[in-house]
C-alpha cells in the first residue's frame, strides 16, 4: 500500500505534468502521470494527498552546507546534525553532504565518526548522504574565511589517507595547484571521491592539469578562487569554459551579483551549475553578532562576515537561493530547479537513486504554493515536514 499524491503540478526532468499525480510505495517512486489517478493506482492508495494545485518538486539535494540553528557539523555531535537535517526538511532539502572546515586532523576524523552514526534518514529530517571535506588541503593565500593556521598541503599521506578512506567522504575540497596535493586527487578519483578545486590561486593551466587528473566540481565558484582576467582566465575562466566541470553557486545574491550567475548560467547551462548554501550555524537566527569557528561574525540583511568584512560562509536557504537563481537567470522555475536536484545528484554519483521525480528512484520531493512557500516535504517515501 501506498500514498498518492493528486491534483499536482508535477516537475519531471523534461515537462510538468498539469495536473499530474504520484504513486509512492515503500521509499520509492513507482508511477506517475498526467490527468486524473487511474483506479488501479487509486486503489493501491491508503493514504491519499490532494495537493490543490500546487508544485510538487524534486527534493533539493544541499552538497555544500555547514550547518543552521546555532549547530554545525564540526560540533561533532549527534543532536546537532538532528537539528540541522530537520532545519533542512523546513525549505525542500531532503538530501545533503555535512560540510567541513580546515581545523585540526583529530577534530576532522572526530566529525566524519559523527556523520557515520548519523548517516541515512534522519528522524523528521534530510537525508545524511555523507561528508564533504572542504580542505584542509587548500590555499592559504585563497582561505576566506577558513582558519589559516589548519591550511596545509598533503605532504603527510597517511594523514590524508585516513580521512579519505573514511566511508562517508563524498566530496574533497582542495587546491589543484600544488604538486603537493596531486597524489590527492588521484586517490580520490580511484576511490569515487568527487574532487572539487576550491580556496585556489591555480591558473587556467593548472586547472586543465587538474581537470585531466580528475578533478570535475569547483568550490563556491567565484569565491575564494583567482578570477577570470583577460591575460589568465583563472579558476574562474576555467568553470566558465570547460564541460568537464561543474560550478558550486552560491546564489544569495552577495557572494555573486545576480548578473554573474546570470552569465554563468548562459555559459554553462543549468547543467553546469550546482546550486548550494554554504551556511552556516547562523542561518535561521535573527541578525546580531555571533561566534563562529571561534571568531566574532556579524550578520546582517543576509550577509555573514567577519570583523573585517571577509564573508564568513552564508545564513542562505536553498529554497531562497533556488528563487534567486531563477530570477538572476530569467529562466522557469523548471529548469532552476534541476541545478538543486538532478544535477547536484549527478556531481556525486547518485542520480540513479535520486534528484528527480522518476519511477523507481527515491520518493524525495516537496510540494511548494505560488509563493513559495512549503506546504510539506517527504524523504525516501515518508512525510517529514507539514507547514502549520
Amino acid at each position: 500500500m501506498g500514498t498518492l499524491i493528486w491534483n499536482a503540478q508535477i516537475y519531471t526532468p523534461n515537462e510538468i505534468l498539469s495536473p499530474g499525480w504520484l504513486l509512492v510505495e515503500n521509499r520509492t517512486i513507482s508511477r506517475l502521470g498526467a490527468g486524473q489517478p487511474p483506479a488501479a493506482e487509486l486503489e493501491l492508495a491508503h493514504e491519499k494527498v490532494d495537493a490543490g494545485q500546487n508544485h510538487l518538486l524534486p527534493g533539493l539535494m544541499d552538497l555544500h552546507i555547514h550547518g543552521a540553528m546555532g549547530f554545525e557539523f564540526m560540533d561533532a555531535d549527534l543532536h546537532a546534525i538532528e537539528e540541522i537535517a530537520q532545519f533542512l526538511v523546513q525549505h525542500g532539502v531532503t538530501s545533503f553532504l555535512a560540510t567541513t572546515w580546515a581545523a585540526p586532523h583529530s577534530a576532522l576524523l572526530k566529525t566524519l565518526e559523527a556523520i557515520g552514526n548519523a548517516y541515512g534518514r534522519i528522524r523528521n529530517g534530510a537525508a545524511l548522504l555523507g561528508a564533504h571535506l572542504e580542505g584542509p588541503y587548500l590555499n592559504p593565500n585563497r582561505a576566506g574565511a577558513q582558519a589559516v593556521q589548519f591550511i596545509r598541503q598533503a605532504t603527510d599521506h597517511e594523514e590524508a589517507l585516513s580521512l579519505i578512506k573514511h566511508e562517508m567522504v563524498k566530496v574533497v575540497s582542495l587546491a589543484p595547484e600544488f604538486p603537493e596535493n596531486f597524489w590527492l586527487i588521484d586517490a580520490c578519483v580511484s576511490r569515487g571521491i568527487t574532487v572539487a578545486a576550491g580556496h585556489t590561486s591555480a591558473t587556467y593551466e593548472q586547472m586543465q592539469v587538474a581537470v585531466r587528473r580528475g578533478v570535475s566540481l569547483l568550490t563556491h565558484c567565484f569565491n575564494a578562487m583567482s578570477p577570470f582576467h583577460h591575460r589568465e582566465p583563472g579558476v574562474v575562466g576555467a568553470g566558465m569554459t570547460m564541460p568537464e566541470l561543474r560550478c558550486e553557486l552560491i546564489a544569495d545574491n552577495v557572494h555573486v551579483h545576480p548578473l554573474a550567475q546570470r552569465i554563468l548560467y548562459q555559459l554553462r547551462g543549468c547543467e553546469g551549475i550546482v546550486l548550494v548554501s554554504d551556511s552556516t550555524r547562523i542561518t535561521g537566527l535573527p541578525d546580531g553578532q555571533y561566534i563562529l569557528d571561534n571568531r566574532p561574525v556579524q550578520v546582517k540583511q543576509g550577509k555573514v562576515s567577519l570583523l573585517d568584512g571577509t564573508l564568513a560562509g552564508s545564513c542562505l536557504t536553498l529554497d531562497k537561493a533556488l528563487w534567486n537563481f531563477a530570477s538572476a537567470a530569467d529562466i522557469p522555475l523548471q529548469k532552476a530547479v534541476l541545478s538543486a536536484s538532478l544535477y547536484p545528484a549527478r556531481a556525486i554519483g547518485v542520480a540513479h537513486q535520486k534528484g528527480s521525480l522518476e519511477p523507481g528512484k527515491d520518493a524525495d520531493l516537496f510540494l511548494m504554493d505560488l509563493d513559495g512557500n512549503i506546504l510539506f516535504t517527504m524523504v525516501e517515501g515518508k512525510m517529514v515536514y507539514t507547514r502549520d
